[in-house]
């Protein structure tokens, strides 16, 4: 036995010297060497080693094994490199790379959870490029990538735009990884499925499509997959709007949104478990919910957090004040020039005086104006916000009246509608809405007999066309009309839970 034992380590050595590979191909031989020489220096010059100094190279000699770790600095944890190059430095691997796949010395030696084996260079460089780390090993063609990446990231506070008085306080913020742990924590259901595409030949941004299996569209996702397959872009500056745009291909007259967005997960997680898509995108913290109706946009998370009956009269506040924003200024402008047609009861809403302009300019300085304002306060630094509140009112207040510019009727309608837009959570609502408005005042201006008709004729003809990702009615469930949905619209449903059985 112990000359049986003596000839097999003879025969061992004989083969590793004549480098006959035994069922795989990681055998040390001195060409071996070379690709592992090569290989480096052809990273070190696709990666611009020498120009970045952000991205590291760190080299390791274990045992005369040779290895090359390429990271970006900032994107990796340092503790878990201390860890790793600890047990590296520790283990007893010269044995292993001589006998073993690169399988098995990932498995043995690279103790970390997420790694994978990559053989194309190119997947290795944009793995590094994304954070994770990639190591070379002496002895093996292909390199593990160790997905120990961590991003900078702000707090998951709650967004400004949508905030709540009661419920969670949590957002969405620019990391993809966080957004969809900020959904699996909601709905804890294996049919819940997060699947992954990379778009850009530059940037490779990750997007994520968030649905429920059995529940969304198959019809759906399998379009939107589709779409994202096909958008051919060098990279995706503004994320979520070009993403928009490539999905839901729209004619830009039609200002209408058909895209919702949401920075809440409580709601993103409601829409799933809807039936809808989300499409989730790094960079971003602001989520897209497919599809979208116009009905969706009267609804908000703030509804559910309160009693049914409370939460229906807010809603039905939200749709009135909708309607009063589109309306009043248009209305009121239509029975000036045609004081005939306004009831005795309305007549002193009537402008009975001469003005200095007519009073088609003054509502659409103050149209433009509000907007104006708008953009100056968002580059306002926040220690002036008072500041530039004060200079605000009183130059659209009693300094316009008294110079004569401005009738102070037209003030108080378009005030008004300045401050009725903020109960619409969705700014391109709101701005659809702001452009239907202007539309109708300034047909009233040019036909001041049927101008208001003609507007509305066109606005309906406008909101008709439109069509959400599926090609349905924009306005469902009010064409084709379901009874039940329609009702919800405007009133919300009390949650019921199941009765016990008595025995």
């Amino acid at each position: 036995m112990i000359f049986l034992r003596e000839w097999s380590v003879i025969f061992k050595t004989l083969l590793a010297v004549m480098g006959i590979k035994k069922g795989n191909p990681c055998i040390l031989t001195t060409g071996d060497i070379m690709k592992y020489t090569d290989r480096c220096k052809q990273l070190n010059e696709k990666l611009h080693l020498q120009e970045n100094f952000d991205i590291v190279a760190k080299t390791l000699q274990v045992q005369d094994v040779h290895m090359t770790l390429y990271f970006v600095d900032g994107f990796v944890k340092d503790e878990v490199l201390e860890k790793m190059m600890e047990f590296l430095l520790k283990a007893d691997m010269k044995t292993t790379v001589q006998q073993e796949s690169v399988y098995v010395f990932c498995d043995r030696f690279v103790s970390y959870l997420e790694t994978d084996v990559v053989a194309e260079e190119e997947k290795q460089i944009t793995a590094v490029l994304s954070g994770s780390v990639l190591m070379i090993v002496d002895g093996y063609e292909e390199g593990i990538v160790i997905d120990a990446r961590t991003y900078p990231t702000r707090s998951m506070a709650e967004p400004e735009d949508d905030r709540v008085l009661r419920g969670s306080r949590d957002g969405f913020v620019e990391t993809l990884v966080f957004n969809t742990a900020l959904i699996r924590r909601r709905i804890r259901d294996t049919r819940l499925h997060m699947e992954y595409h990379s778009v850009g030949s530059i940037s490779k941004t990750d997007i994520v499509l968030c649905y429920m299996e059995g529940l969304a569209d198959d019809a759906l996702v399998q379009d939107i997959r589709h779409k994202l397959s096909q958008i051919q872009v060098e990279a995706l500056t503004m994320a979520q709007e070009s993403i928009a745009e490539a999905l839901v291909p729209h004619k830009w007259l039609n200002p209408f949104p058909k895209v919702r967005y949401s920075e809440r997960p409580d709601a993103a997680a409601s829409n799933v478990l809807e039936g809808k898509v989300i499409v989730m995108i790094d960079n971003s913290p602001s989520v897209l919910i497919l599809p979208t109706t116009f009905f969706d946009f009267v609804q908000e998370a703030q509804d559910y957090y309160l009693p049914p009956i409370t939460g229906s009269y807010l809603r039905l506040i939200r749709i009135m004040v909708f309607f009063l924003t589109l309306f009043v200024t248009p209305i009121w402008y239509y029975l000036n020039c045609n004081p005939d047609f306004a009831p005795d009861w309305f007549q002193f809403a009537l402008i009975q005086d001469n003005m200095n302009l007519p009073i088609i300019l003054q509502l659409l300085m103050l149209e433009l104006g509000i907007d104006a304002l708008k953009l100056a306060s968002l580059n306002t630094p926040s220690s002036l916000n008072s500041s530039f509140s004060i200079i605000g009112a009183l130059i659209l207040g009693d300094f316009a009246v008294n110079a004569g510019w401005l009738a102070p009727e037209i003030i108080l309608y378009m005030a008004f509608v300045a401050l009725a837009n903020f109960t619409q959570p969705s700014y391109e609502l709101g701005y659809a809405i702001k452009f239907m408005r202007m539309m109708m005042l300034i047909i009233i201006a040019l036909l001041p007999r049927f101008g208001l008709w003609i507007g509305l004729a066109i606005m309906a003809f406008i909101l008709a066309s439109n069509k959400t990702i599926t090609h349905t009615s924009y306005f469902y469930p009010l064409f084709p009309f379901h009874a039940h949905d329609f009702k919800m619209i405007f009133a919300r449903k009390k949650l019921r839970g199941k009765s016990s059985n008595r025995s």
